[in-house]
């Protein structure tokens, strides 16, 4: 069984985040964030930001400048200038190039519709479209690449999963839109990305991830996959289920930064919910733990059992 290593621990740690400008950022963003910001802070390491805007029917305009507005009034600013999906076009052409002539990617013409009753995309086109003529979208061969693919977790341990199992994943949309998939892989290769700090809705979209790196000649970088933040229903909170934006009065931000230390397992002291994003911060940076994380998930699950 292949067993992706570790970042090398000689890297400049350099990590991001990464966020949808499909709306504002609400409590769930935030908790990914800060994680993400604390993890890079408390190393001494690079922590940028990259605007995910491949999909602009779901990116309202504006939506990116509200995100990193909303992040500065947290105190979380980031190092170098923002990147934008939406300008690296080439890039992503030309990775998909590479892994079309290594056979590893291939056009697809089916619709959703038509393999409905299966759990996961057939494979239908794999030697051959199935209806030449229609539009195509371009899928992964995920049996093609390492499989099963097993990592170390910075907060699941080690996790495995079979890609093929998960399906041939969509790299490029039927409407010309790169997919998320083959996106995140090139820019995190192309911006050095040591460490993957986000949540655990992403756990399984890993799989597809080190499968591409591998093909890419990409490094692969440490994950750690935060808890996520559900709603009373149990729900992923998100812009889906109408999430509320994040506070921008300065008692609201104080209040939600440090909801967001507390759920995060960082145990910050109750004086610290008046204090200001920087002070927060500062102390939440010296604080820093991931290894809380851990021990709350291992106390869950010795209660379930």
């Amino acid at each position: 069984m292949p067993t992706i290593p570790p970042a090398a621990k000689h890297r400049l740690y350099r990590g991001r985040f990464a966020p949808t400008p499909s709306g504002p950022l609400h409590f769930g963003s935030l908790v990914a964030a800060l994680g993400s910001y604390l993890d890079a802070r408390a190393q001494q390491g690079h922590w940028g930001v990259r605007i995910e805007d491949i999909d602009p029917p779901r990116c309202p305009p504006g939506a990116d400048a509200l995100i990193l507005t909303q992040l500065e009034r947290f105190g979380l600013t980031w190092d170098g200038e923002v990147s934008w999906q939406s300008q690296r076009n080439d890039a992503y052409q030309h990775a998909l190039e590479r892994l079309v002539a290594e056979g590893l990617a291939y056009p697809c013409s089916c619709s959703r519709k038509q393999w409905a009753d299966s759990p996961i995309y057939p494979g239908w086109c794999r030697s051959g479209l199935r209806e030449p003529g229609k539009p195509v979208a371009w899928r992964l061969r995920s049996d093609l690449g390492p499989r099963p693919v097993s990592w170390d977790d910075r907060l699941f341990g080690l996790t495995t999963f079979d890609p093929a199992t998960l399906g041939d994943v969509v790299l490029k949309r039927k409407e010309g839109l790169w997919a998320y998939q083959l996106a995140v892989v090139v820019d995190d290769a192309e911006q050095g990305i040591t460490d993957v700090v986000r949540g655990a809705d992403l756990l399984d979209n890993t799989p597809w991830q080190l499968q591409l790196q591998t093909a890419l000649g990409a490094l692969h970088p440490r994950y750690l996959h935060l808890p996520l933040i559900v709603t009373a229903s149990g729900q992923k909170l998100s812009k889906q289920n109408l999430a509320p934006p994040l506070a921008e009065d300065a008692e609201g931000v104080r209040r939600e930064l440090y909801r967001a230390l507390v759920a995060l397992d960082q145990a910050p002291p109750k004086a610290l919910a008046a204090e200001p994003p920087k002070t927060q911060l500062a102390w939440a940076i010296e604080q820093w733990d991931a290894a809380k994380l851990v021990a709350r998930m291992e106390r869950a699950l010795e209660e379930e059992s």
